[in-house]
């Protein structure tokens, strides 16, 4: 008989192997079937049936309350499920047919598993089509994934999806590598006739609401022909009685885990309980939108109904768009409670003391309002109430180019496990991320939960701000380090929407070039920018709050004359602001713009918080001052004209607050 180890082996009992290892058995037992003993065996028959046993079922549904707490509460575990499938059919219904699409919960690719399957009829709506091939298929639903399970889809099916040396998925956006404000559209119909910014300087492109339609039926259908779509409920807003429930609808396992990250993401609880959803995007952006149809410009186009509380996404892939699009939808509806929505980032002192800042890209709004000694609300989009401060999203929208361990700490290490990297380049063996490589876009970006910065503070809601701190990156180098603002100033400089870039030009001269964003967000806003401003103004005024503003950029000369501010005196200024000392402070005024600077702050030199002191050249500083001033008042012509209460006093204050010439 053949042994194994050594000597001849024994029927019975294993002897000892080598190294004290169990020792194999190959004698031919009484059924004369050889085994291995040397361990248990599993549960199961077949490679399949140990499949089955790697995975178990997710903790058991949530205990069903009592039958006032929600729409599904007081149904069996089966009836909710069916009603949520309900809920998903209705909104990828067509509105040509009588039925929504057959919608079956799980992944196309696990064949044994028991479908669900529902699908809602549409009684008041005549077909038009009776029998079509898209209603003879499963639209297969894959419902609140997990990371890894949507790290699992995009590896498999997504080409571009790789897992980098730190964890996280990157991927690509495809052509667009950002967001298309030509191409975004908004209905106007009786519903925004007269509440939304039309005209000049409006971001509000409009299209009527058959065009809508037109394009929602081409992203539907697009999204019933696949074999699988992914279904995001979530929520944006952390204040709980004004959250706003969203549904996403999208065909890449990539956007399902962008908005994962995004918005808020629900409980168990919160889950079940959902419900129907007050805002719902269908992302379709992998088929273009019919360039033939009246008011495409191209075959890219995001499209807005206010009045059916739906949007539209078809020919880009960035996931940015879904992100600001719901932006812009918070900021129709939350004013319409008496709440602002602002473009800002906002953190809170251990003692409680609130500051938002609001700035332009390169204006360091991100660095500032990160600040290790304070809890982070939110870095990018946030609601005032009555309640406070409140964060609209559950994640954070980083920018990556040129990130560096060292400069930016925190979102170098929340770059991990469950983060989305978009259109980042990296080595093709080690998966390191090489963050200088613009081969793909600059606009390269790392989406994750708002949990992965260690100082956030959840949930992510904070009591009234006691500062309003807006940024400006002054490339002209005549705007002080920091003024103290009336609350005119503070309306004037809000609308205004100020920073400066630096451009170069053909003969290779640097010079600053001007940019103005109302309410530092124009792309997103919905009403006139006067109306956030004076909803801006009252809070301030109910809640005591001062305005600020701190110039991030240049001194002593424009750029490439004159030197940077350094970070550390603006960190200075934020610091003296925070602790109220500046309140405290001796100011004088500065001629045209009349903003009050301090005569001294701690740790900064007392002769650069004047601008004209820094400038060896006076003449060409009061020149550059003028040119600014100019600038600005070009500005706001746009605003002149409109109105702001009955008798208009507030409109010319917030106009008698602008430069003086």
């Amino acid at each position: 008989m053949a042994s194994n180890g050594n000597g001849p082996a024994t029927g019975g009992v294993a002897a000892g192997g080598r190294n004290g290892l169990a020792k194999i058995q190959t004698q031919k037992k009484h059924n004369e079937i050889c085994h291995d003993d040397s361990g248990p065996t599993v549960k199961a028959q077949t490679i399949d049936e140990l499949h089955s046993l790697q995975k178990k079922k997710s903790a058991p549904t949530t205990p069903i309350l009592d039958g006032t707490q929600g729409p599904f509460a007081a149904l069996s575990e089966e009836e909710r499920h069916k009603q949520q499938l309900q809920s998903i059919s209705a909104s990828l219904a067509s509105l040509t047919r009588e039925t929504g699409p057959k919608v079956v919960k799980g992944d196309p690719a696990r064949k044994a598993e028991t479908p669900r399957i529902s699908h809602v009829s549409h009684p008041h709506i005549t077909p038009t089509i009776s029998v079509s091939d898209s209603a003879l298929k499963f639209t297969h639903v894959l419902y609140n994934l997990s990371p890894a399970e949507l790290y699992e889809q995009a590896i498999k099916y997504e080409q571009g999806s790789f897992i980098t040396s730190t964890g996280a998925l990157a991927t690509l956006s495809g052509a667009k590598t950002g967001r298309s404000p030509k191409d975004k559209r908004v209905v106007r119909d009786d519903t925004t006739q007269d509440d939304l910014w039309w005209g000049k300087g409006s971001p509000n492109i409009e299209m009527d609401e058959h065009t809508f339609m037109v394009n929602r039926e081409r992203a539907v259908d697009y999204l019933n022909s696949l074999e699988k779509v992914f279904v995001n409920d979530q929520f944006l807003n952390w204040d709980p009685e004004n959250r706003i429930k969203v549904r996403i609808v999208s065909a890449r396992a990539y956007h399902s885990l962008f908005m994962h990250n995004m918005c808020i993401r629900p409980t168990p609880e919160e889950l079940e309980n959902f419900g129907t959803p007050d805002f719902t995007i269908y992302n379709a952006g992998q088929f273009p939108c019919n360039r033939y149809t009246h008011y495409m410009t191209s075959s890219t186009s995001i499209d807005m109904n206010l009045d059916r509380r739906e949007m539209v996404i078809l020919g880009t892939q960035y996931a940015g768009e879904m992100k600001k699009g719901l932006f812009s939808v918070m900021h129709y509806l939350m004013p319409k409670r008496q709440i602002l929505s602002l473009h800002s980032g906002c953190n809170m002192g251990k003692d409680g003391d609130v500051a938002l800042f609001f700035g332009l890209s390169g204006t360091g709004k991100t660095t500032l309002s990160t600040d290790h000694n304070r809890y982070l609300i939110g870095d990018d989009e946030h609601c005032w109430s009555e309640n406070g401060v409140s964060n609209i999203e559950g994640g954070c929208y980083a920018k990556c180019i040129d990130l560096s361990r060292e400069k930016e700490p925190d979102i170098w290490n929340a770059i991990k496990f469950g983060t989305v990297l978009e259109n980042v380049v990296f080595d093709e063996h080690t998966r390191e991320v090489d963050y200088s490589d613009k081969s793909v876009t600059e606009n390269t970006r790392a989406a994750y939960p708002i949990e992965f910065i260690p100082n956030a503070k959840l949930p992510c809601v904070a009591p009234h701000p006691k500062n309003v701190i807006l940024l400006a990156c002054d490339a002209f180098g005549v705007l002080p380090p920091v003024s103290k603002l009336s609350l005119a100033q503070t309306m004037y400089h809000f609308i205004s929407g100020y920073t400066a870039l630096v451009a170069g030009t053909e003969d290779g001269i640097k010079e600053p070039q001007a940019t103005f964003s109302a309410c530092f967000g124009a792309a997103f806003i919905m009403l006139h920018p006067t109306k956030y401003a004076a909803m801006l103004a009252a809070k301030m005024q109910k809640h005591g709050a001062t305005g600020w503003l701190v110039n991030t950029g240049w001194s002593g000369g424009r750029c490439g004359v004159g030197n940077r501010i350094k970070l550390a005196h603006t960190r200075k200024i934020i610091d003296a602001i925070h602790f109220g000392s500046l309140l405290n402070a001796n100011y004088k005024k500065t001629e045209v713009f009349e903003l009050e600077i301090p005569l001294q702050v701690e740790g900064v030199p007392s002769e650069i918080l004047d601008p004209v002191n820094t400038w060896s050249d006076k003449k060409a500083y009061n020149e550059t001052l003028l040119k600014l001033a100019g600038l600005f008042k070009n500005n706001f012509e746009v605003f002149v004209n409109h109105k702001i209460g009955k008798d208009n006093k507030l409109a010319e204050e917030i106009l008698a607050a602008g430069p003086i010439f």
